[in-house]
């Protein structure tokens, strides 16, 4: 089963994860970080599927995607 980490002290809030989930499992918090921005959060991490577009498409570096068996893949990257 896949797992998303997401290290909320380097998110920005850009919310580009957000959108980009194809499975919606990601929600910015009501939280604020270190810096001052809500980040974003795994709300359900049993829908999670490895496709990694959230990390792909995070300008901070702030989202790792483990893999631990079947990966499934939307793109050919």
């Amino acid at each position: 089963m896949p797992g998303i980490r997401i290290d909320k002290n380097y998110c920005k809030g850009c919310e580009l994860c957000v959108h980009a989930c194809p499975m919606q499992i990601i929600s910015m918090s009501k939280d604020i970080n270190l810096k001052g921005y809500f980040y974003a959060q795994v709300h359900e991490p049993t829908k999670c599927i490895g496709c990694r577009i959230c990390a792909i498409t995070c300008p901070d570096v702030a989202i790792q995607v483990q893999n631990h068996g079947t990966q499934f893949s939307l793109f050919a990257y």
